[in-house]
């Protein structure tokens, strides 16, 4: 029998000894901060003793600059440099603020418990994890280290992104020192299932710090889910959908936000890389380097066992050795840069990989051609960029990755839109890149058939693949992504907890009117949205407080929604007393207790031909479905990538304009809704105004559609905005459970003037 979750938060602390904490700083000024392990700056010592600092080359650097310049920002972290202490500085217009760490950190937080413990445990324990008490201690101090140098940086109210799975306490840290901050975390490797991280002895911890932040992002769908089963299994925190409710001490719940967000790249720098002549001469020198091989197939991996190295080698190996490729037509250049070379495991892997090298080239190589080009170094952009020119077939292979923007980086520099992409189902950029050759790494019979699909396939498969490959990578860029987290991040955030003040006012005023109507949005008002809409259920709570309303003289409750009524009836399960309107207005049901609706034979024509041209559309796209309305389609793609659901959408809003260019559309939440009837949540309201002749009205809503209903409020009524975003209604909270406690002081202030 499973024994009842532990709802206690763990202790984070552990054994700082004489760390500072967070609490004990001042705060900065900087408006919003970036926390990673490494600085966007890379420390340079010239021959002649003169000290430099130049910026890294990735993509995360390429995304935030822009925007922590704008925005005065600060990043962070450690100068790559043990046993230094570096004063902050300024870098092209970023404040950087380096974090010490002394060779015994290194060696324990870093090289021992992230890279020896949480990196293998989080790839599906492909290699064993270690754990060491004296680690975790480490790991503790110096994230508490991390997190005191963001507290001394960030100003009163001010953005916090933390990056990756090296500093997961410093989130909770963050909160307990400075609960005024806007705390974000993004971790860019997997998170795994339940059963593997329940083995993690401080799983607790680990969770309790994650969920200091307002909002996590993971690279997958799969690893945001992980992550709130693991919540549900531990805590017994209440999840739905990407929401999960956190108890605090002051005996309310705080809303953190788990979602998955997939990384990429800055695919316009690489193309025009790959677009300069001398990037192109030196792809075709590659060429010739290499005898002019038929076909070059091309790995480039970090030296790690997660990356399927040894699993790509031996299906090469096999296929030489059965006679189905030969020497003289293809070679496989293979790029393993170093990586955490102190710690046993990549030590040994080393040695595995570099003796394999050998059997397959000692056994097949001839004096002109090479088997296998193995190269043990990293290598600058450029070269790499003229790497991935010169290959036909590019090999991802990887046992488990949190993305790989290896395959991302191959697609946006092949301009040329030739190249074929072969890539690992277990890769989060699998996800995106759906139009690449797809394999199970375990599965070597399959990998080398996959292999010759690609060397074999004709120019114009290649270039279709290429091209829809291409518009995956270049639709959602690094910057795109930066965005839409930092969106989600400070606009859920920006919104508090509780009633605000100038609300109690409002109501007490409104709560004196002779009749009052109640009109309330559903989802995301009253219930939290879920990824199943079947599923939503209201906040407990508010089935009792909307009773207690009914049972006012002179007040009426009505619901509001964009859902079909069979559909509201059944996750609401309303009061028979409670009015009702769905599909935006076109649907009603008042006090008879009768639907109104009625299609001509031209309208349900049109909804034909809207239903076939949907599910033509939105079929082959994950994370898609769509939902019958009485009058209309709604095309969900809330669990779908960002840029497949902008695309989704776009296709439908392009091909319906044209067959029928008298549909209504209204766009909301991750849903695009299509009606061959024209109504809104404003006609549906002004006719429960007459119908219940109210004098004045309170509508709560957390849409786009529910600004129509905000623009026929009178000066006198009530609007109530959930949520982030521009709004026309005077008030808001930050999310359903506010309104139930919204709807409760309503209820009181009203039987009071009524006593």
């Amino acid at each position: 029998m499973e024994t009842a979750p532990d709802t206690t938060a763990p202790d984070t602390t552990g054994e700082v000894g004489a760390e500072p904490g967070p609490d004990s700083v001042a705060p900065g000024h900087f408006d919003l901060v970036v926390v990673s392990n490494r600085l966007p700056v890379d420390y340079e010592l010239d021959e002649d003793g003169t000290e430099s600092w130049r910026t890294s080359p990735g993509g995360l650097v390429t995304a935030l600059e822009p925007m922590m310049r704008a925005s005065d920002g600060a990043w962070v972290g450690w100068p790559g440099v043990a046993d230094r202490e570096f004063e902050p500085f300024e870098n092209d217009g970023i404040s950087i603020v380096p974090v010490r760490l002394s060779t015994e950190d290194l060696e324990l937080y870093y090289e021992g418990f992230s890279n020896d413990t949480l990196w293998p445990l989080y790839h599906d324990v492909i290699a064993s994890p270690s754990y060491h008490r004296e680690w975790w201690e480490a790991y503790v101090q110096v994230n508490r280290r991390f997190a005191t140098a963001a507290a001394a940086s960030a100003a009163p109210g001010a953005t916090v992104w933390v990056h990756d799975y090296q500093l997961q306490l410093v989130p909770r840290m963050l909160r307990d020192a400075r609960p005024d901050l806007v705390i974000g975390f993004f971790n860019h490797i997997p998170f795994p299932p339940y059963g593997i991280f329940a083995q993690l002895p401080w799983r607790k911890q680990i969770l309790d710090g994650l969920l200091g932040a307002d909002l996590i992002g993971f690279q997958r769908l799969a690893d945001a889910g992980n992550f709130s089963r693991a919540v549900r299994r531990l805590f017994g925190y209440s999840t739905r959908g990407v929401a999960v409710d956190v108890p605090s001490q002051n005996g309310q719940h705080r809303r953190v936000i788990a979602k998955h967000f997939p990384i990429s790249i800055d695919a316009e720098a690489y193309e025009e890389m790959a677009k300069r002549p001398e990037i192109q001469e030196r792809a075709r020198q590659i060429r010739e380097d290499l005898g002019n091989p038929k076909t070059i197939m091309l790995g480039v991996d970090r030296l790690d066992y997660t990356k399927g190295i040894g699993h790509r080698i031996k299906a090469f190996g096999e296929l030489l050795a059965d006679g189905t490729l030969s020497v003289e037509d293809v070679t496989l250049v293979q790029v393993a840069s170093p990586s955490r070379e102190r710690v046993a495991t990549y030590m040994q892997l080393r040695d595995e990989i570099e003796l394999a090298v050998g059997r397959v080239n000692g056994d097949y190589s001839t004096i002109s051609h090479t088997a296998i080009s193995y190269h043990h170094h990293g290598y600058p952009r450029e070269e790499m960029v003229a790497l991935y020119l010169a290959a036909d077939v590019m090999l991802v292979t990887a046992l488990r990755d949190g993305m790989n923007l290896v395959a991302k980086e191959y697609v946006a520099v092949r301009y040329d839109g030739d190249g074929v992409l072969v890539l690992s189902e277990f890769a989060g950029a699998a996800d995106e890149l759906k139009q690449a050759v797809l394999i199970n790494p375990h599965d070597i019979d399959g990998m080398k058939a996959s292999i010759m699909k690609a060397m074999t396939m004709p120019k114009r498969e290649r270039t279709r693949r290429m091209r829809a490959l291409r518009r995956k990578v270049f639709d959602n860029d690094v910057a795109t992504w930066s965005a839409a987290f930092l969106q989600t991040l400070t606009g859920g955030a920006a919104v508090p907890s509780g009633v605000p003040e100038n609300l109690v006012s409002a109501l007490k005023d409104i709560s004196s009117a002779d009749t009052i109507l109640v009109a309330l949005d559903f989802d995301g008002t009253l219930a939290p949205h879920v990824d199943e809409p079947e599923e939503a259920r209201a906040v407990d709570g508010t089935r009792d407080v909307v009773q207690r309303l009914l049972d006012l003289p002179g007040v009426r409750v009505a619901f509001v929604s964009g859902r079909a009524l069979v559909s509201l009836k059944h996750v609401a399960e309303p009061q028979s007393e409670v009015l009702l309107t769905g599909s935006h207005g076109i649907e009603v049901q008042l006090d008879d207790n009768g639907i109104e609706l009625g299609l001509v034979p031209a309208e349900l024509e049109q909804l034909d031909t809207l239903a076939r041209v949907l599910e033509r559309i939105s079929g082959p796209v994950f994370g898609t479905w769509l939902e019958q309305k009485p009058a209309g389609l709604a095309l969900h793609t809330r669990l779908a990538t960002a840029q497949d659901g902008q695309a989704v959408q776009r296709e439908a809003r392009n091909q319906l304009a044209e067959l029928l260019p008298a549909l209504t559309v209204r766009e909301g939440k991750n849903v695009l809704e299509f009606s061959v009837r024209s109504s809104t949540k404003g006609d549906a309201l002004e006719r429960l105004r007459v119908h219940t002749g109210a004098d004045r009205v309170l509508y709560a809503g957390d849409d786009v559609t529910d600004e129509d209903a905000f623009t026929v409020l009178g000066e006198s009524d009530l609007g109530l905005k959930i949520g982030p975003g521009a709004t026309l209604a005077g008030y808001r909270v930050r999310g359903p459970k506010e309104v139930t406690q919204v709807l409760a002081l309503l209820a009181d202030f009203r039987g009071a003037s009524q006593a």
